[in-house]
């Protein structure tokens, strides 16, 4: 029922010392307390992470990657996806490692189990998990409240919930979300949110909830300062390129993309990313619409480095209410002009401080666009990016959450004493 498939490892390590305080003074403040010295003893001493997760660790490198990988610098991590259903008679976990030292557990099912099933089976081969890999002292950190199902009888060391999104609104949400949310948040002993917006939607659900919203990594995305070799698929598109990457679903505004692109056939738009979730067919074919499919993580700066504006055409609806994109600080960071329609999360604090343009209609894309084209060379606006991201980055991130998981830590072992 457990079958383990190891690959070689690469490892890049953090010091303990190198943990700096609040990383970003422009977002209202987490309740995390900068001067704790209490992280180094934790990571010291850091209990195997559980992670439960509705997304995928090989999809779109994003927020579980960047912060989970940090702590597989410190001790193990083991990251258990969604189940995949198979042609099998016997449910086994498939585990195998990534560069980086993450353990990545997928639950191969068969085919046709009822929902109860699907719990009983996928508790059991966490239970096989956690014995044959001698996990005993463990702390589980969340990004769906479904897991909450074939985890309740567990007893970690610590409880986070990383709520990223408001998976209630996204499309094919179950029905028992919200329910077994409610139940995450008496469980928890922590809860992170990914953006502002998220947080004051959670704020009183729990008594410490704190807001990371997105963070950047600037070398990675500063590549595409540098002139690069434009990728294959790309080179042939003529300028100005206005570029979009990201995972294409119910929240992209696909009737913004086809309206600008009728209003301004010269100009070309690259939407770089997977579909998902919504039927291919009903995206706006046009001559100057260019979708180049999904990408690696290593690949984006190549293609960012091409574009001459970053677009943000999320769709204003339920399932984009609460997001708080991790692409506005990477396009910024990759020196490009952005212009994105008003989520929330962008306009407060990118859009208020001029630091991305705001629009709502085509129309305002068009007269946005059009400023965007004219300001790569703004050395004011470059200037003003730089100062505002001076201290944003994952490693800020994750050392604010360190420290609030080595606070809560040491009150609930307090409390049991």
């Amino acid at each position: 029922m457990f079958k383990e498939t190891p690959e070689t490892a690469v490892h890049h390590e953090i010091e303990i010392n190198d943990i700096k305080p609040a990383y970003n003074s422009s977002y209202p403040a987490s309740k995390a307390n900068s001067k704790s010295r209490e992280p180094d003893n934790f990571l010291l001493n850091m209990p195997d992470v559980v992670c439960l997760s509705h997304l995928r660790w090989d999809f779109v490198y994003q927020r579980p990657q960047h912060l989970l990988s940090r702590f597989a610098n410190h001790g193990r991590v083991f990251f258990m996806e969604e189940p995949m259903f198979v042609d099998t008679d016997t449910p086994f976990l498939d585990l195998s490692e990534r560069e980086g030292g993450v353990q990545v557990a997928v639950p191969r099912l068969p085919h046709g189990l009822t929902p109860e099933q699907l719990e009983d089976v996928q508790r059991e081969l966490l239970n096989g998990m956690l014995q044959e890999q001698g996990i005993a002292s463990y702390a589980l950190w969340y990004y769906t409240p479904m897991a909450l199902g074939f985890t309740s009888h567990l007893s970690p060391v610590l409880t986070v919930y990383d709520c990223m999104d408001e998976l209630a609104a996204f499309k094919f949400a179950p029905p028992r979300l919200k329910e077994l949310e409610l139940a995450l948040f008496q469980k928890a002993d922590l809860v992170f949110t990914g953006g502002q917006s998220l947080y004051e939607a959670k704020r009183d659900k729990h008594a410490a909830v704190h807001a990371f919203p997105s963070s950047i990594d600037k070398a990675h995305f500063g590549q595409a300062r540098r002139r690069q070799e434009q990728p294959a698929d790309q080179a042939s598109i003529p300028s100005p390129r206005l570029g979009f990457f990201g995972v294409i679903d119910e929240r992209l505004d696909i009737a913004l993309l086809e309206d600008l692109a009728d209003a301004q056939p010269d100009w070309q738009l690259v939407i770089v990313g997977p579909v998902v979730k919504i039927d291919p067919a009903t995206l706006p074919r046009r001559r100057n619409i260019h979708y180049l499919g999904g990408k690696s993580y290593k690949e984006l700066p190549s293609y960012l480095s091409g574009w001459d504006v970053a677009l943000l055409p999320f769709a204003i609806n339920e399932s984009t209410a609460f997001i708080s994109p991790t692409k506005t600080p990477e396009y910024l960071a990759a020196g490009k002009p952005v212009v994105s329609t008003p989520i929330r999360d962008v306009v407060r604090p990118y859009g208020e401080q001029g630091l991305v343009h705001i629009a709502s209609s085509a129309t305002e894309f068009e007269v946005a666009i059009m400023a965007a084209l004219g300001q790569k060379q703004d050395e004011a606006w470059g200037k003003k990016v730089e100062h505002f991201m001076a201290n944003m980055s994952w490693d800020e991130t994750w050392g604010q959450m360190v420290r609030l998981m080595a606070q809560a830590a040491k009150q609930r072992k307090g409390k049991a004493a």
